[in-house]
């Protein structure tokens, strides 16, 4: 046995000797047992859930724009007319009737920008005292509920305040309708409207309760507007 420091000794063969480094060295390629939504390369679960939530969603978000759109395309082109005869009423064409339902289809207009306005009185066969006095018109409306109760208050302006507001069905044709009672010279009436994404339209009714104003002003609706 050579006395030589253990140093000094040559390696055997003359090979390079290995360089060591502070960095780890890694022995197998199993996974190291970190956090799974951490691991790079695809898609961790975590952000699989994140996606997944947003896409629906955004889903969702697009089925409401969607379906508004829809119903805003559906009702927008619409015509209003008054004709002669409608839901057992007569027009009445008197000079006093077209005073009265010319101011309130005036008062309207200045309120609610319309690229058509009407007013309408008509007269109820069986009773003189119970004539409907029906005024409106027609525009693209993105907010039908909110017009609809702009014209409300404009009615409480011009009659006194409108109680006891509430929804009732709208029928077929769709979009809101409400009704309430207001005080006259000749006691208290009702006051119903509707409005949808191209009409809005008020309508007086002295002698009828609310819920029977609501139905007449449906069949008077079903009789006058159209789409195009």
């Amino acid at each position: 046995m050579s006395d030589a420091h253990l140093t000094e000794r040559s390696l055997d063969g003359g090979r390079e000797p290995v360089e060591l480094t502070e960095e780890p060295i890694q022995l197998s390629t199993r996974d190291s047992g970190g956090d799974p939504d951490e691991r790079s390369g695809g898609w961790s679960r975590r952000r699989k859930i994140a996606w997944t939530a947003a896409l629906v969603v955004g889903l969702a978000g697009a089925g409401v724009l969607g379906v508004g759109g829809w119903r805003i395309a559906q009702q927008k082109d619409t015509q209003l007319t008054s004709p002669d005869q409608v839901a057992g009423l007569t027009r009445d064409d008197s000079e006093r009737a077209k005073s009265t339902a010319d101011y309130l289809r005036s008062g309207l207009a200045a309120d609610i920008e319309l690229d058509r306005s009407f007013g309408t009185v008509y007269r109820d066969p069986a009773d003189d005292k119970r004539s409907v006095l029906i005024f409106g018109g027609t525009t693209l409306l993105w907010q039908p509920e909110r017009d609809l109760d702009s014209l409300f208050r404009l009615m409480s302006d011009e009659t006194g305040a409108v109680s006891g507001l509430r929804e009732l069905p709208a029928g077929d044709l769709g979009g809101v309708m409400k009704c309430g009672s207001t005080s006259g010279e000749g006691g208290d009436f009702a006051v119903c409207g509707w409005a949808d994404h191209g009409s809005v339209v008020m309508a007086m009714f002295p002698g009828r309760s609310v819920g029977d104003a609501g139905g007449l002003l449906r069949n008077l609706r079903n009789g006058m507007q159209t789409r195009g």
